[in-house]
């Protein structure tokens, strides 16, 4: 399924996750996945959130700046291979996978791999063949 992931940019220093995870605190924002990439300089934080489009102008009403990005989040099960066998559909229709994260849904319990892919439409298409 195509979802919104919000990423936020952020000075790469002391106390600025702890910031923005201030925000989603005092928002009562209800976060389900969380990845930060860093350089030296900046980072981004990447999360999936139940609400992104209010979380996207939460942070920017905040002084952060954030985008939405629409990623794919597969559903896998738990055992060998299932993984390899999605990404080699994607990479074999010559998608390129730009990054990736999991995280678990904690209502359903099910588990999700998150794929930012440059053709994300393209990419939904071949894993809900399955």
């Amino acid at each position: 399924m195509i979802i919104q992931q919000v990423s936020v940019f952020a000075e790469n220093k002391p106390g600025k996750l702890l910031d923005i995870l201030s925000v989603l605190n005092e928002n009562k924002v209800n976060m389900l996945a969380l990845s930060v990439a860093d350089t030296s300089d900046f980072g981004i934080i990447r999360m999936i959130v139940d609400d992104a489009e209010k979380v996207r102008d939460v942070f920017k009403n905040n002084g952060f700046t954030a985008k939405l990005t629409p990623v794919l989040a597969v559903k896998v099960s738990n055992e060998p291979g299932i993984l390899f066998q999605f990404i080699k559909k994607i990479s074999d229709a010559n998608i390129n996978i730009e990054y990736t994260y999991a995280f678990a849904e904690p209502c359903t319990k099910e588990q999700r791999v998150v794929l930012k892919v440059d053709d994300v439409v393209a990419a939904q298409k071949i894993v809900s063949n399955e």
